[in-house]
C-alpha cells in the first residue's frame, strides 16, 4: 500500500510529494503543497498563482537558478485516464492575480449555442371519478395534475457545482478515504462544459479549488485537490456554506444551472454554539447564507439548491434537513457509509440531466360554479386566488423523465337545467423554459371534465388519483409520527405508522401491484423499529424519517434507500439498457423488473439509475484493484 505522504501530490507536476527522497517541498499560504523546482518553473513562466485555488503567492522561497533545471527524480503518479498536462497549460487558466477575498477567478464558460430541442413537458389531468350525478354536489372532488419532462437523449444544460465537504476530526481514517473515492467519481462523471469547485470546512472553511471547467486539465487538478484533503478539528457548517455562496455570488461567468452539495458527519459546534443562549433551540436557518435561501438571487432570480447529505449516525439531521428545505434542495441520509459514492452518483446524476427550468403550473376553473378549495403540492409553492377561480404551482426544474403530481380539491356544484351532459372543471397549462434552447414554451392539457348523468352508479375511483391520495396521506402520517417521536411519545408514533401501513396494504392500489404503493409499504415497515424508542429514534429514526419526508415532499429520489445493493444491482441490470459504449438511459427491462426498481428506489429516473449502476461498477473495479495490489505486495519477497 502507498504511504500517506506518497498520496500527497504536487498539484503542478502531478507527482508524489514523498517519492524519491531529497525533493524539497513548499507549502503556500493557501495550504497547498508543491515541489520547490515546480514553483521555480512557475516563476519562470511569470505565474505567481496557485493552480488549484488561484490564490496569489506573495512569499516564495529562494531557489537557486540551477535548481530549476533539475528534473524530478521520480516518475509521475496519475490516474490512468488522465494525461500529464504541460505546466504552461496548467497555468494558462490563471492569467492575472486575484484578490483572495473575492472569488471572481472562475474559469470562463463556453458560449452557449442554441440547440434544437426534442423535449417537452407532458401535462395530463385525472378526475377522482368519471361522473357525478346531476343533482349532487361535491365539496372536495379531487383532480390530479400530472407533469412529466421528456427528452432524455437531448443536450443538457452545463452545471456549476460546488461541493462543500466536512473534513472535521471525525472524518479521519476510513470516512475520509471513502469521501475521496466518491469525489474522484464525481470529478470523472462531469463533462468539459460543467464547472466544479471544492470547499472544505472544519473549524474554518477553505476554497480548495476555484470554479473551473472539467476538462482533462481541470479534472487532474481537482483530483490532486481531493487527495490533499486532511481531517482537522471543529465543524463549522455555516462557514462552509458562506464560502460556497461567495463562490457563486462573485463568479464572473455563469452556467445556466447551479447547485451546492453539502456533506457532514457531525454537528455544527461553531456557529450554533455561539448562538446558543440558555435553552433556546438552535436556529438552523441561520446556517444558510441569504443568497442561497429560497428567496435569494444567486442565479438570476433562481437559487442554487443545497442538497444535503448526513453521513453516518452522528450528524445533525435536523440541521441538514432545514438547510435543504430553506434552499429548495433535498436531504439524504447515508446510513451505510460504504455507499457514499452511490449517494453522490444518485444526486449528481439528476443534476446532470436537468432539461426543464422555471416550470409554472396555471389552473383556471371553467364552469362558473367550480372553485379550487386547496392544493396539495408538497414543498412547491402554490397559491389559490381569493375567489377560488384560479390556482398556480411553482414547479421549478425537472430532470429528464422526471414527474410531478399535484392534487387539487374542488367544490363542484349540482348541474343546472341549462348545463349539458358534461361539466368542464378545469383548464390546466404549464409554462416552462427549455434548459438548453433557452426558449420558453407553453403546453396545455386536455380540459378536466366530469360526466353529469341523472344517476351515477357506484364508480371505481381513478387509479392515478387513489395512488396520489395514498402517497400524500402517507407523507402526512410520517410527519405526524415524527412529531410524536420528537416529543417522546414513541408508542403513539408507532401506532400512527402501523395504522397507515395497514391502510396502504389494504388499498385497491396495493392489491393491484402498484410499484409506488409497494415502496410505501416497505418504507413504513422499515420506520416502525426506528421510532419505537428514544434510543432508536436518536440513532437513525430522525434522519431516516426526515430523508423520507424530503423525498416525498419533493417527489425526488433520496439516497436513504441505498443500504443494500445485492438485489438492487440485479434490478438495475435488467431495467437499464447497455451498449458497447456504456450505459444507456432508456428503460428496456420488463414491466415487472421496472416496477421492482421503482419499489426499491421511488422517483428515480432512468438517468439516475444508470449513474447508480456506473458508480456500483466503479466501486467494484476499485475494490478489485486494491485486492490485486495487496496480493502482489504480499507475494513480494522484498
Amino acid at each position: 500500500m502507498e504511504s500517506p505522504d506518497q498520496m500527497n501530490l504536487c498539484a503542478i507536476c502531478l507527482s508524489g510529494m514523498g517519492v524519491g527522497g531529497g525533493q524539497a517541498i513548499f507549502m503556500a499560504e493557501c495550504s497547498h503543497t508543491f515541489h520547490f523546482h515546480c514553483i521555480s518553473a512557475s516563476v519562470a513562466y511569470g505565474h505567481l498563482l496557485c493552480p488549484l485555488c488561484n490564490a496569489p503567492w506573495r512569499e516564495l522561497p529562494f531557489v537557486r537558478p540551477a535548481a530549476a533545471s533539475v528534473p524530478p527524480t521520480h516518475p509521475p503518479l496519475q490516474p490512468p485516464s488522465v494525461d500529464v498536462v504541460p505546466l504552461p497549460l496548467l497555468l494558462s487558466v490563471t492569467t492575472q492575480p486575484a484578490d483572495p477575498d473575492v472569488f471572481d477567478d472562475d474559469e470562463q464558460v463556453e458560449p452557449a449555442a442554441a440547440a434544437p430541442s426534442n423535449r417537452a413537458v407532458v401535462v395530463k389531468t385525472y378526475t377522482d371519478y368519471s361522473a357525478v350525478a346531476r343533482d349532487s354536489s361535491r365539496d372536495n372532488f379531487a383532480v390530479l395534475v400530472h407533469l412529466k419532462a421528456t427528452g432524455t437523449e437531448a443536450p443538457r444544460e452545463p452545471l456549476d457545482l460546488v461541493m462543500v465537504l466536512d473534513v472535521s476530526r471525525s472524518m479521519h481514517g476510513r470516512k475520509l478515504e471513502l469521501l475521496k473515492q466518491a469525489m474522484r467519481f464525481v470529478v470523472d462523471i462531469l463533462g468539459p462544459e460543467d464547472r466544479f469547485c471544492i470547499v472544505s470546512f472544519s473549524s474554518t472553511a477553505r476554497r480548495v479549488t476555484r470554479l473551473m471547467r472539467m476538462t482533462d486539465a481541470g479534472k487532474a487538478l481537482c483530483v490532486r485537490a481531493v487527495e490533499s484533503l486532511t481531517a482537522l478539528r471543529g465543524t463549522n457548517i455555516a462557514e462552509g456554506l458562506r464560502t460556497a455562496a461567495k463562490v457563486l455570488d462573485e463568479r464572473r461567468y455563469r452556467n445556466g444551472f447551479s447547485s451546492v452539495v453539502l456533506l457532514s458527519d457531525g454537528q455544527d459546534n461553531c456557529t450554533l454554539t455561539r448562538q446558543a443562549l440558555g435553552s433556546r433551540p438552535p436556529n438552523y436557518a441561520a446556517l444558510v447564507p441569504p443568497s442561497l435561501a429560497r428567496m435569494g438571487t444567486t442565479t438570476g432570480g433562481r437559487t442554487a439548491p443545497i442538497h444535503t447529505f448526513g453521513f453516518g449516525r452522528s450528524h445533525d439531521a435536523a440541521a441538514m434537513h432545514v438547510i435543504a428545505e430553506a434552499s429548495g434542495g433535498t436531504f439524504s441520509f447515508i446510513e451505510n457509509e460504504a455507499v457514499i459514492q452511490d449517494a453522490f452518483a444518485q444526486c449528481v446524476g439528476g443534476l446532470l440531466s436537468v432539461v426543464v427550468q422555471d416550470a409554472r403550473l396555471a389552473v383556471a376553473c371553467v364552469h362558473p360554479g367550480v372553485r379550487v378549495v386547496s392544493v396539495k403540492s408538497g414543498v412547491y409553492e402554490s397559491r389559490v386566488d381569493e375567489d377560488g377561480r384560479a390556482a398556480s404551482v411553482a414547479v421549478g426544474e425537472l430532470y429528464a423523465d422526471e414527474e410531478r403530481r399535484f392534487l387539487l380539491f374542488l367544490a363542484v356544484p349540482a348541474a343546472g337545467e341549462t348545463d349539458g351532459e358534461v361539466t368542464t372543471l378545469l383548464k390546466v397549462s404549464c409554462v416552462y423554459r427549455d434548459a438548453t434552447a433557452g426558449v420558453e414554451f407553453s403546453v396545455t392539457a386536455e380540459d378536466a371534465v366530469v360526466a353529469r348523468p341523472e344517476h351515477a352508479p357506484d364508480l371505481a375511483r381513478s387509479v392515478e388519483v387513489e395512488r396520489e391520495l395514498i402517497r400524500v396521506e402517507t407523507t402526512e402520517d410520517i410527519a405526524a409520527s415524527r412529531a410524536a417521536a420528537e416529543r417522546g411519545a414513541h408508542q403513539e408514533a408507532v401506532e400512527i405508522l402501523e395504522n397507515r401501513w395497514r391502510a396502504v396494504a389494504q388499498s385497491d392500489a396495493a392489491r393491484g401491484g402498484d410499484a409506488m404503493i409497494a415502496a410505501l409499504e416497505i418504507e413504513l415497515r422499515g420506520m416502525l423499529g426506528r421510532v419505537s424508542s428514544q434510543q432508536n429514534y436518536a440513532r437513525s429514526g430522525r434522519a431516516h424519517m426526515l430523508a423520507g419526508m424530503s423525498a416525498h415532499m419533493h417527489q425526488r429520489s433520496s439516497s436513504s434507500s441505498l443500504g443494500s445493493w445485492s438485489e438492487l444491482e440485479l434490478l438495475l441490470s435488467s431495467a437499464i439498457g447497455f451498449h458497447a459504449g456504456g450505459v444507456t438511459t432508456s428503460m428496456e427491462g420488463t414491466r415487472q423488473d421496472s416496477h421492482r426498481v421503482d419499489a426499491t428506489l421511488p422517483y428515480a429516473t432512468p438517468a439516475i439509475l444508470a449513474m447508480l449502476l456506473r458508480s456500483r461498477r466503479a466501486r467494484e473495479a476499485a475494490a478489485e484493484g486494491r485486492l490485486e495490489r495487496e496480493e502482489a505486495e504480499g507475494s513480494d519477497p522484498n
